[in-house]
C-alpha cells in the first residue's frame, strides 16, 4: 500500500520534532559528577556531615518551546499520528521547563507532570504506589532476615562483566554494534544508551546484575532505541522522550520478571526509592534520605547513589524531588496488565509492536492500523522471551487463572490435601 499525503506530512513534522529535541537530554544533564560522591562519603566516614555541593548548567529553551508550540498547532489531535506528535511535543515542553529550573523548587511541578508522584493510584486498581512499595519492602525484609533462604552468590569484576555482556550483544544485535565499556566516572552502577552500555569501574557485579543488565538495559532499552531509529517515517520512536518513561521502564522490569532475572533485592531497591522520594517531597533533606537508605540495609555508597537519584535536579534541602523512580512499579504493573489483556483478547502478536520503538501503551494501540501500510515498520529485533510466543502465552495463561484464586480463602488443610 502507498503512504498518503497526510501521513507524509506527519512524517515531515516528525522530522522537525526530532531536530528540535535531539539535544534535550534529561538524565545526563542532571547527573552528578563522581567526585561529589567521593567528597560526601569521605566526610561522612569522618563524621563530618554536610550536604553535597551540586550545581547545574543554566539553559534557556524559550525559542525551542516556541518552535514546539508551533509544531503542535500543525497536528490534528483526532488523528492517531497527530495525537502522538502532540503528546510527545508536550512532554518536551515540560522537560525543558524542568531543566531550566534545575536546582530550584520549581522543578518539582514539572517532574510530577512528567513522571507522577508517590501516592498516585496504580492503573486498574485502588492501590497506591506507596502501598505497593511498602508491600515489597516488607516482603524483602521478612525473606532476607531468614538466613536459610540466602542464595550462594559470587562477584564479577566490571571487566569480566564487560567481556561477558559484549559477547552476548555481538551475537544478538547482528546488524548494529552495541558497545559495553567500563567508565571510572560513572556514579550509577550501569547506564545504557542506544549503542553504548557503561559499567562503573572498580565495582563488583552479581549474576543477577548480569542478567538484569542484559534483559533490562540491552534487550529493552537499547533494543527499542535501535528499532525506533530504523523506522522509515517516525524517527522520533528512536528518542527517549519523557512521556515514554513509565512504559519503557515497566517493560524493562517486566522483561526481568518474565525471564527470572529479577530478585527480591531488586524489587526492594525499586520500592525503597519510591519511599525515599515521598520522604523528600515531605521535607526530608538529602542527608535524611541517605540515612533512610542506610537504615534499609544499603551500604553507604549504595545509599548515596539512591539518594542522588531522588535529588537529581532538586534542592538538597527537601520539599521537592526528581520523581522518575516512581514509574518503575507503576510501569511494571501496567505493562503486565497489557500483556494479560492482549493474551485474553487473542491479540498476543500485538505485544511485539511494543518493541518497534520507544512508545507508550497508548501508542501501541493507536498505531495498530499503520503497520499494514508500512508507515510503521515491524521491530527488527525482539527479546528472546518475546520471540517464544508459546512460552509467553503459557506464562500469561497461568497468570490470568491464578489471579482468580484468593489467598485469604485458602485453608491450611486445603494445602495439605493439595487442593
Amino acid at each position: 500500500m502507498t503512504i498518503g499525503p497526510e501521513l507524509l506530512r506527519y512524517a515531515a513534522i516528525d522530522a522537525e520534532l526530532v531536530a528540535l529535541v535531539k539535544d534535550v537530554k534529561m538524565l545526563s544533564v542532571l547527573s552528578w559528577p563522581v567526585k561529589t560522591q567521593t567528597v560526601f562519603l569521605d566526610n561522612w566516614r569522618k563524621n563530618k556531615i554536610k550536604l553535597p555541593d551540586v550545581t547545574y548548567k543554566k539553559f534557556d529553551y524559550s525559542e525551542k518551546r516556541y518552535a514546539l508550540e508551533q509544531l503542535i498547532v500543525k497536528c490534528d489531535a483526532e488523528h492517531p499520528i497527530g495525537d502522538y506528535l502532540i503528546r510527545t511535543a508536550h512532554s518536551y515542553l515540560y522537560a525543558t521547563r524542568l531543566l531550566e529550573s534545575a536546582g530550584t523548587e520549581a522543578m518539582g511541578e514539572y517532574s510530577v507532570q512528567l513522571y507522577g508522584k508517590p501516592g498516585d493510584t496504580i492503573s486498574g486498581s485502588q492501590v497506591k504506589n506507596t502501598e505497593a512499595a511498602r508491600h515489597f519492602i516488607l516482603s524483602a525484609r521478612e525473606i532476607m532476615q531468614d538466613g536459610r533462604l540466602a542464595e550462594p552468590d559470587y562477584c564479577l569484576s566490571a571487566e569480566t562483566m564487560q567481556q561477558e555482556i559484549q559477547a552476548e550483544l555481538d551475537k544478538f544485535f547482528v546488524n548494529h554494534k552495541v558497545t559495553v565499556t567500563v567508565d571510572p566516572d560513572l556514579v550509577a552502577k550501569a547506564a545504557a544508551g542506544p549503542t553504548k552500555i557503561r559499567l562503573r569501574a572498580a565495582t563488583s557485579f552479581t549474576e543477577y546484575d548480569r542478567m538484569q543488565l542484559l534483559e533490562h538495559e540491552a534487550f529493552v532499552h537499547s533494543l527499542t532505541a535501535l528499532n525506533g531509529r530504523e523506522q522509515p517515517y517516525l524517527k522520533s520512536l528512536g528518542l527517549n522522550s519523557p512521556r515514554i518513561t513509565a512504559t519503557q521502564e515497566g517493560l524493562a522490569v517486566f522483561a526481568e520478571l518474565v525471564t527470572g532475572s529479577i530478585d527480591l533485592g531488586r524489587m526492594n531497591r525499586i520500592s525503597q526509592r519510591i519511599i525515599g522520594i515521598d520522604l523528600a517531597m515531605n521535607g526530608a533533606d538529602f542527608i535524611d534520605v541517605f540515612r533512610f537508605f542506610m537504615d534499609e540495609g544499603q551500604s553507604d555508597s549504595e545509599a548515596f547513589t539512591s539518594a542522588m537519584r531522588v535529588f537529581r535536579g532538586a534542592p538538597l534541602t527537601g520539599g521537592v524531588a526528581f520523581t522518575k523512580d516512581t514509574v518503575y512499579l507503576h510501569g511494571l504493573l501496567s505493562v503486565h496488565t497489557f500483556f494479560r489483556w492482549v493474551f485474553k483478547q487473542n491479540k498476543l502478536l500485538m505485544s511485539r509492536h511494543l518493541f518497534a520503538g520507544k512508545m507508550t501503551l497508548h501508542d501501541v494501540l493507536s498505531f495498530e492500523p499503520f503497520y499494514e501500510s508500512g508507515f510503521i515498520a515491524e521491530p527488527q529485533y525482539l527479546p528472546r522471551w518475546a520471540q517464544r510466543t508459546n512460552a509467553l502465552a503459557g506464562y500469561l495463561s497461568f497468570s490470568l487463572f491464578a489471579n482468580k484464586i484468593r489467598l485469604d480463602q485458602i485453608e491450611r488443610e486445603d494445602l495439605r490435601l493439595g487442593i
